[in-house]
């Protein structure tokens, strides 16, 4: 057995897998083997010195992840041994504890996982009761304040002591602790809670920390350095006693900052645990080496990295190549044609290409290219499967049969299909709920001793239709069907007759494939292990890279994943690095090290493009390739990426110099980009480039010319009728009906307009 464990290991592979007790750190840079290190690993602790598989903790981050390392565990100790250990993300493994532990906080164990769309719809009442205005105090801002405390782990009433006598972050505190209180009276948790509400079990419990010290003697992590606060003092506590943990992860693919993220857990582990041995894997086996010299030039760049370098005894391969076009559509019909021509000469399937870039307002002109030229793609982290408004009303109806108390889900489909329950008839039920300290449910399961409204029957029969349901949920599929035809609301989509409806019964045909799938892998477990089971899942876990789709997703979506060729796009300043890290030497590190995840996701071929401008908010903006590329030595890639300099001769006719360029560009993202408060915020130092560009526009354009009702040609919109013209300072704002991209309306001076006729 020892053999087959510890065969085809590197020097560094075999060291962290044969080491037993006492801290353990694994630099392990990318396509290093950390998972085969992680699985291997496990595997000797118990075949070889003799470690109970209960006594066995390995976290990963994603369910997907914790499923392989699983998988292939099982395929070297067998099934039946593999059973008995814990292997999830940190989530899963805490809800796992809480099942068992979480009566100790007032909650019943049938507790509900609240997402992100249910935690908003708590937040709007809280806003609501409260009288705040949403406009100042709008939901996202108030989810942030929230989940950035509780990463932190500040409650309520540590987060209250320290903002009281702050006008906006004491309304911040008050949602929070209305938010709180809302989410106990549902029986429920959202995901910050999951981890913090376990950690407050152990430290007000010492005998339950004791138990579960004692339980993991060995603990494994994977990717700690995308750990945050609570997730690292969680793991110090498990690890308090024994000291016999590994963590593995690669400071260099730090990259969620902005999720909490704090990279000093893995740079300071040394610090927090003596003795600790440090093992570094440098060897990739996924890259080319002209592609991890490419890496290595990037990140070379930051400041305060583990001294490490990554190589490999792959091929050579091909120069990483960059390509830059005129603007976004060039850019696109590149990498398009680039992918067919790759496909055909070389036969790779679609599923072997992916395209990344830094926001996901960026797929879209390439999604467009894609569909006209009939190739099939993806794009991961777009509308989740789960976020459909029919499979969310399926789930809250499911929800509210494993737990009455979710208020929530009741009100979300109470009326769905219609019952002729009116939203005063519910407000009012909601009031007599909050003043009697009881759920809705038991309000309408009883309604007629607590109000009286002509709709009392309509609500007696939902109560009485979901403790029906309640009767039999031993199969989880029969239970669905159940609820979708005597609900009505499968006859209510089938009575649209709509494309859109037919759409959506397909999509609960699907959701019904997914219990179905469940309950055959998972047969012992029951509702509220599927409906953990839904609220755990995340779009990565998803992904099927067999399936024969080009992949569109963004660079920080891509962490963990591999392909062999590609494409990463908007490579310029502004875009990435975002202008929102431009001046913040950490922001830019974090961005940089980005570029490296993204440069090592390549195992074959590796293209970076980018676009001499960019049209956004209906004007044209330019700019530079990206310092990334701009800062390593051009023989590292096949094309020209022009330096500062080379492109000064560019704006000096508009601004005199290079440096006055510059210095607008400051003012401009001072006066303009700080305020843009939109979804295309990211876009923002373009968007003052644009206003620069504009103010310098040709004051040559004869205004004069443009007229209602004449046709226009405008070089990506295509021709369209001018249908309405305002005056607007020192120029026009045009509006354009166009044949195919619908009315835009334009500065006559910046938009480049023909007149055709």
């Amino acid at each position: 057995m020892q053999n087959n464990i510890l065969e085809g290991l590197n020097k560094e592979q075999y060291e962290a897998v044969t080491h037993v007790n006492g801290p353990l750190l694994v630099i392990a840079g990318a396509g290093s083997g950390k998972t085969r290190v992680l699985t291997h690993r496990v595997a000797h602790l118990i075949s070889e010195n003799n470690v109970n598989p209960w006594n066995v903790l390995a976290i990963t981050f994603t369910n997907k992840a914790a499923k392989e390392m699983k998988e292939r565990i099982e395929k070297i100790l067998g099934e039946d041994v593999a059973k008995d250990m814990w292997v999830g993300t940190f989530h899963s493994v805490c809800v796992r504890i809480l099942r068992r532990e979480i009566e100790r906080l007032g909650f019943d164990r049938n507790f509900l996982i609240f997402d992100t769309t249910d935690s908003k719809t708590i937040i709007k009442e809280c806003i609501k009761e409260l009288n705040l205005d949403d406009k100042l105090f709008g939901d996202k801002y108030l989810m942030g304040e929230i989940s950035k405390a509780k990463n932190d782990m500040i409650d309520t009433i540590k987060y209250d002591n320290m903002y009281a006598s702050d006008y906006r972050l004491g309304k911040v505190s008050k949602v929070y602790s209305l938010y709180q209180e809302k989410l106990r009276k549902n029986n429920a948790v959202d995901f910050d809670d999951i981890i913090n509400h376990t950690i407050k079990i152990f430290k007000e419990n010492e005998e339950v920390l004791e138990y579960y010290q004692n339980k993991f003697k060995y603990i494994l992590v994977d990717e700690y350095q995308d750990t945050n606060k609570s997730q690292d003092m969680l793991i110090n506590l498990l690890a308090r006693e024994s000291k016999n943990i590994c963590v593995v992860g690669d400071d260099q693919q730090s990259i969620y900052k902005f999720r909490g993220a704090d990279i000093t857990n893995i740079l300071n582990f040394e610090k927090n645990y003596a003795d600790t041995k440090i093992i570094k894997l440098e060897q990739n086996y996924r890259s080319t080496k002209k592609i991890l010299t490419l890496a290595n030039a990037v990140i070379k760049n930051n400041k305060g990295n583990v001294d490490k370098k990554l190589w490999t005894e792959n091929d050579d391969g091909s120069k990483p190549k960059f390509y830059q076009g005129n603007d976004e559509y060039e850019e696109a019909n590149y990498v398009i044609s680039q992918i067919k021509s790759l496909k055909r000469e070389e036969y790779y399937p679609y599923s072997d290409f992916t395209i990344l870039y830094r926001t996901n307002a960026q797929s879209r002109v390439f999604e467009e290219i894609l569909m006209r030229e009939g190739i099939p793609y993806k794009v991961v982290g777009g509308q989740k499967f789960y976020e459909r408004k029919e499979i969310k009303d399926i789930i809250a109806y499911l929800r509210l049969v494993a737990n009455t108390n979710d208020n929530v889900s009741l009100k979300r489909i109470i009326n769905e299909p219609k019952r002729g329950i009116g939203k005063t008839t519910l407000e009012h039920v909601e009031e007599t709920a909050e003043r009697l300290n009881m759920s809705m449910f038991d309000v309408i399961k009883d309604v007629d001793k607590y109000v009286a409204t002509r709709a009392n029957a309509s609500l007696k029969d939902f109560a009485n239709f979901i403790l029906k349901m309640q009767e039999d949920i031993t199969s989880i599929e029969k239970l669905t069907t159940r609820i979708l035809k005597e609900s009505g609301y499968m006859q209510m989509l089938e009575n649209e007759k709509t494309t859109e409806a037919e759409g959506r019964i397909e999509n609960l045909g699907e959701f019904l494939n997914v219990v179905i799938d469940f309950e055959e892998q998972n047969a012992e477990n029951t509702l509220i292990d599927f409906l953990e089971n839904l609220a755990l899942v995340t779009d990565l876990d998803n992904v099927d890279e067999e399936q024969e789709n080009v992949l569109l997703m963004t660079l920080h979506t891509a962490k963990g994943l591999e392909f062999k060729n590609v494409f990463m796009v908007g490579m310029e300043d502004g875009l990435f690095p975002s202008y929102r890290s431009i001046g913040e030497e950490a922001e830019i590190e974090e961005e940089r090290r980005l570029c490296y995840v993204g440069i090592t996701r390549a195992k074959e071929n590796l293209y970076l493009t980018c676009a001499k401008s960019r049209t956004i908010f209906g004007s044209t903006s330019y700019a530079m390739p990206s310092r990334f590329l701009t800062e390593v030595s051009s023989e590292l890639m096949d094309g020209e990426v022009k330096k500062k300099k080379q492109v000064e001769e560019n704006y000096y006719d508009n601004y005199g110099s290079y440096e006055r360029y510059e210095s607008n560009i400051d003012n401009a993202i001072y006066t303009f980009g700080k305020s843009v408060q939109t979804p295309q915020s990211a876009f923002a130092f373009r968007t003052a480039e644009s206003f620069l560009q504009k103010i310098n526009a040709d004051e040559t354009v004869d205004l004069g010319k443009f007229e209602i009702g004449q046709t226009i040609q405008h070089k990506k919109f295509g021709t369209g009728t001018i249908t309405n013209i305002e005056p607007e300072d020192d120029d026009l704002k045009i509006e354009i009906s166009f044949e195919k991209a619908g009315t835009k309306r334009l500065m006559a001076k910046f938009a480049d307009l023909k007149i055709i006729e």
